[in-house]
């Protein structure tokens, strides 16, 4: 891609509070038009460099570009061209819906006829509907990220960032999020950095996925091409006894591309997931002090492939498939 091809340009990016480092020498590009998961567990960096790229937080070291402009000495023209809809939704509960938006109009220099006419285009593109003149108070968990979302596209930005939009949503929630960013890539051609925590979100909403972990990232390509990267298939082995035996067995067949795990459960990369399955279980058969609890097979998810670059597992924390931050980085409140 060219320079001018890129809605996002990340070169060797670090972030350091103290003595920790946040983010590590992320470099990464972001096409305009493209979705892009920014994937990892709490901790890892994720929100870290998205602030930095808001430019709400300098980088230490490195540059980084939106929309063509620096986010350390270009801050404001980023800023114009950049919407924003972080963690936290910042807004008025004794505002009703319509007052904040025509108030984020006025605050990016709008006229008050630009700004009804483009309230009027949100509400027909976020789905808020008679809500927007009641007291965002009263507004469910959804509907204040709905409103957030309308917020950030006023200015008609280039480039849409969103961090974790769908922590804390149940599920019928969390679909409706997705059919609107959706719909603002497909329909009007925005940009969107989607920073993630859950990888059925990653796997659903985006064009690429880059995998942060510890403040470094591991690993990038379309969710096809991860999972592709660590096997077609993979069978997941369940025992009882002595793993080690176990592994050692497995670790030894020609079939076995990759075991990841241990313990009691075992994830094995395999190249041909259907024909691997009898060899596994006649070797695991002929191993003293193993006996086999369960023996499954299925294509590899991102599930797999943040195991294979991080060693960590997806945890469901009740939302989703979500990434157990067992080994993490600390960032920003």
């Amino acid at each position: 891609m060219t320079a001018s091809e890129l809605a996002i340009s990340v070169e060797g990016i670090v972030r350091r509070f103290g003595d920790v480092v946040a983010v590590d020498g992320v470099s990464l590009a972001v096409a305009q038009g493209e979705v892009y998961g920014f994937l990892g567990p709490n901790g890892a960096g994720k929100s870290t460099l998205t602030r930095i790229l808001c430019t709400l937080l300098k980088p230490s070291a490195g540059r980084a570009t939106v929309a063509g402009y620096d986010v350390d000495s270009e801050p404001g023209q980023v800023r114009l061209r950049a919407g924003v809809a972080l963690q936290e939704a910042a807004l008025d509960d004794l505002q009703t819906g319509s007052e904040m938006l025509a108030l984020q109009g006025r605050l990016y220099g709008l006229t008050t006829k630009a700004t009804r006419a483009r309230v009027k285009e949100l509400t027909e593109l976020v789905d808020i509907g008679e809500a927007l003149d009641r007291r965002i108070g009263t507004y469910s968990g959804g509907m204040k990220r709905r409103l957030d979302l309308a917020l950030a596209l006023v200015h008609d930005p280039e480039v849409l960032f969103l961090d974790e939009p769908t922590t804390g949503l149940d599920p019928v929630s969390r679909a409706k999020v997705w059919h609107e960013v959706r719909r603002l890539n497909t329909e009007l051609g925005v940009t969107v950095f989607l920073t993630t925590q859950y990888l059925e979100e990653a796997d659903e909403l985006a064009d690429r996925v880059g995998i942060i972990n510890q403040g470094e990232l591991v690993a990038e390509g379309t969710p096809t091409e991860l999972k592709r990267s660590i096997g077609t298939d993979v069978v997941i082995v369940t025992i009882a006894g002595e793993p080690l035996k176990a592994r050692h067995v497995l670790e030894s067949l020609d079939l076995v591309d990759r075991i990841e795990g241990s313990g009691s459960t075992l994830t094995l990369s395999v190249s041909d997931g259907p024909s691997a399955i009898s060899p596994i279980a006649v070797a695991l058969a002929a191993v003293p002090d193993v006996t086999v609890i369960e023996l499954s097979l299925r294509r590899p998810s991102l599930d797999d492939v943040f195991l294979s670059v991080t060693g960590e597992h997806i945890i469901d924390s009740g939302q989703g498939a979500a990434i157990s931050g067992s080994q993490q980085s600390q960032e920003t409140p």
